[in-house]
């Protein structure tokens, strides 16, 4: 059975990411990076355990946060979920690592978007219709499990509030108003917090 010590996962260098435009914290333009960055010139598979303290490398994690009308889907983290460093911690994203095992290893866009949906598929039930679509990315240097990823930032706005949790990572899991959300936001882990910012900004809640 594989786990954090022998997955390989998809990286980035850190550098290449860089030349594009550095940022800290989130910008609307994830496609422009996505696309250059997930390319076979560029991505690669490592061991996960390799990399996890390597910040020459970013790790590519789809982020997808669950929204019906001014709700916003949001779990607090358990100790089944892969990163260690956030548990415990509330969020209001849903996603991992891109897996070599993803599209038969290869790195690309594709791999990308077939983690995320197997991401979807293992972590969450939905149970409405909705539309998903790709606003941002997160870089977050200020932290060390940000300094190693980087988010891209989806949102799937829901027609109903059907959204339930398929493993005990996600727990105590529902739908919270923006406002709740923006009352405590000490509570969240850092990506979340930015995603919330970058929400407001955009017009949600």
């Amino acid at each position: 059975m594989s786990g954090p010590n022998t997955t390989r996962v998809l990286v980035v260098p850190t550098a290449e990411f860089e030349k594009l435009g550095y940022f800290q914290g989130f910008s609307p333009d994830a496609e422009r990076y996505l696309s250059h960055l997930l390319t076979p010139a560029f991505a690669d598979f490592r061991p996960r355990c390799e990399v996890e303290e390597d910040p020459s490398y970013k790790q590519i994690i789809p982020y997808v946060i669950f929204c019906c009308g001014n709700r916003i889907f949001r779990y607090t983290r358990g100790s089944s979920q892969g990163e260690a460093r956030l548990h415990r911690l509330r969020s209001i994203g849903v996603g991992g690592h891109v897996d070599e095992a993803d599209a038969d290893g290869r790195a690309t866009y594709a791999a990308y978007e077939i983690a995320l949906k197997r991401e979807l598929d293992e972590e969450v039930a939905i149970g409405a219709p909705g539309t998903l679509r790709l606003v941002g990315l997160i870089n977050d240097d200020q932290t060390p499990v940000g300094r190693v990823h980087l988010g891209a930032v989806h949102i799937y706005e829901l027609e109903a509030e059907s959204v339930s949790s398929r493993e005990d990572g996600l727990a105590e899991a529902g739908f919270v108003s923006f406002a709740d959300l923006q009352n405590s936001p000490e509570e969240l882990e850092t990506w979340s917090q930015i995603s919330l910012e970058a929400l407001v900004a955009l017009g949600k809640g």
